[in-house]
Order: structure tokens, then sequence, then C-alpha cells
């Protein structure tokens, strides 16, 4: 069976620079890990999982995301979903992911209520002489789309009062459409795009959880696992950063003093501040993982500042990189641009940098975060 270390050096590395050169979706990673057994890492252990935590996982998709961006939240989503699944989903699909076989991701975001994915304004229509529910919507971005053997979808409920119903959609769903093929800046090969739901079944028993009990499952399951597994996607951009303008700046010498770069006071000044606060963010990190795993009082509140601050620091980090790089970093085979790209991106997935600042300030004057 190979570690996580082996694929990362002998498949996800090797192709890092044609997944975001290309846009090419890491199936091969995805492939690589489930043949390893590590895409079950959260399934249980009577389905045939690794039966670890969120730790666990953070660990994993920070390791995957250092090596390339794309493959680490791909993996991050799958992770997402199957937490989901362990809990809420049925025995069959949750084997097919402990055995590999099985990729998911989530489907939350919409373009009615964009940032605000706790909150769908698609439908679930009971179709009582099929025994089905029909599924309307348009869901704004979801990672691996039209890759993912599933997603988790959410609606408004079917029948119950709340918020939101969870569902099990299939990957190849009739009715399921996606009308935009992702070409973006950064995290090029995560196949974010929209899908379009248009008169798609599902039997009642694909529900997970409560009608009308989605809104608890994002809160308890689904924020805690992206916010801390996202992080730890763009930590592992960040420690990426930081590793590769160190080597540059030590290994490239200036012929006419003898000097490297880093011999500079002002490059080494950089790079420490690069160091330092990816540091903070992995400290960050644990401590949110530390709340959660001992029910701390304030584990909501790291879980909501943690994405935050790597909303902050990540860009920061990638953008000093691209500096003490000076012009050698604009190149595709250093890797720092494809970082400097990768980072971005976490300002403005849900939930979004500034609308988790307002949350954050919410908590702390006794205002309730959802109204």
């Amino acid at each position: 069976m190979h570690s996580v270390e082996s694929i990362i050096t002998e498949v996800i590395e090797p192709k890092a620079m044609e997944v975001d050169r290309y846009g090419v979706y890491p199936r091969a990673a995805m492939e690589a890990l489930g043949k390893a057994g590590l895409l079950g890492l959260l399934s249980a252990r009577d389905v045939g999982g690794r039966g670890e935590g969120l730790r666990a996982a953070a660990t994993m998709v920070e390791q995957v995301g250092t090596a390339c961006g794309s493959s680490g939240m791909v993996l991050c989503m799958h992770f997402c979903g199957a937490a989901v699944i362990e809990q809420h989903g049925p025995r069959d699909i949750r084997e097919a992911i402990a055995a590999g076989r099985h990729v998911t991701t989530l489907a939350l975001s919409e373009a009615g209520s964009r940032s605000h994915f706790w909150a769908p304004v698609s439908t679930a229509l009971a179709v009582p002489e099929e025994g089905t529910v029909r599924l309307d919507a348009e869901k704004s971005w979801a990672t691996s789309a039209g890759q993912a053997d599933s997603y988790v979808w959410s609606s408004k409920p079917v029948e119950a009062k709340g918020m939101s119903t969870l569902w099990l959609v299939l990957g190849n769903a009739h009715g399921l459409s996606f009308p935009v093929a992702f070409d973006g800046m950064g995290l090029r090969g995560n196949s974010s795009s929209p899908i379009v739901a248009r008169d798609v079944r599902v039997p009642r028993s694909a529900m997970l959880g409560k009608d009308g009990g989605g809104f608890d499952i994002m809160m308890g399951n689904v924020l805690p696992h992206f916010q801390v597994l996202g992080s730890a996607c763009y930590l592992g951009i960040m420690e990426a950063a930081t590793r590769k303008a160190a080597a540059h700046v030590t290994k490239t010498r200036l012929l006419h003093t003898g000097q490297s770069l880093a011999d500079l006071a002002t490059i080494r000044a950089y790079l420490a501040r690069m160091r330092m606060k990816t540091d903070l963010v992995r400290g960050l990190i644990r401590d949110t993982l530390d709340a959660l795993e001992s029910k701390r009082e304030d584990a909501q509140m790291r879980v909501l500042e943690v994405k935050a601050a790597v909303g902050e620091l990540a860009p920061e980090v990638t953008e000093l990189g691209m500096r003490v790089c000076g012009g050698a970093a604009y190149r595709k085979e250093v890797g720092i641009e494809r970082h400097f790209r990768d980072a971005r991106a976490v300002t403005v997935m849900s939930p979004t940098t500034d609308l988790l600042y307002d949350f954050i300030g919410k908590a702390m004057t006794g205002m309730p975060l959802f109204d």
C-alpha cells in the first residue's frame, strides 16, 4: 500500500504543472489516493475505512496542497462530503468511499443566495406517485463539478419547517448539466463550476438527515470540516511558497559580488515574515482542532477565525514569495506564481473572508450569526 508521501512524490508533484497549465482535473492523484485506501480516511472501520478524524484529514490535505493546490482542494471537498455521508448516508456509498472507488464533493452554494451557502433557494418537490423527489437548482460553484461520483446537495425542505434539507445526488443523475467549464486564475484543476439541475429525480431515501435538518448538519459537520480542511490546503500552498522562496535565494548568486541573494538582510527579513505568517496559520489550525476535539467553549470562534486568518495571510505570504524571487518568480517552472494565483481563491470561497469577519464580530457582541 502506497503512503501519502510516495503518492505525492510519484504522482501529484510530477503532474502539478500540467494540472495548472491546462486546467486538468487531478484524476490521477485521486485514483492513486483511492487505491491506497486514503480517500476512506474518515470512513468507519466497519465499512472498510481508516476510522481517522479531522486532524488526520487536515494533515493529509496540507501535504497534498503543498504539492498541488488543485489536488489539495479536490481532496478537501471530498473529505467534507464524505464526513456528511459517513454520518447520514447509505452503507453502499460509505463502503465505496472507504474502498477508494467513490469521490464526492459539496454542492451547496447557489446563484440565488451567493456566499450564504446555508440558505438554498432551490426546490425539492415530492412526486408521490413515483415515491421520488424532484430537485431543481442553479448551484453557483461546486468543486469537482462533472467529475465527482456524488454531490452532497442542498435544497429547501420538502415538507418540514427549516431552512434546508441535504441530499445525496449521484454524479450521473439525469437532469444535471454543467454549463460553464472552469477556466480560473488559480486552482485551475479543481473543476469548480456551476451545476444546473432540471427535474432531477432522487428517491426519498437519498435524503441525508431529516427533512429541514440541513442547517444543523451544515453548522455541526460541514462548516468545521470545510473551515479546517480548506485552511489546511492553503497552509500547504503557503508552505510551498515559503520553502521555494528560501531555496531560490539560497542558491542564486550575484556573480559580480560573490554573494547569494540570501546574504541580503532585506531578503532574509521577507523570508522571516513568510515563515512567521505560515507558522501562525499552522498554530491556529492546531488550536482549532484542539478546541473541537476537547469541545472547548471557544471552538465555534476558532472555526470562524481559522479561515478568516488564512484568507489574509495566504495572499500575503505568496505575494512576499513573488517579491523575494523577483523576475524569476514569473517563470512557470519556479512554481511561485502558481502558489500566488492559487492563494487568491481563499478570500472569495464561501464563507468569504469579509463574511467571516461579520460572523466573528457578531459572536463577540452576542448577536445571532444567522438571522
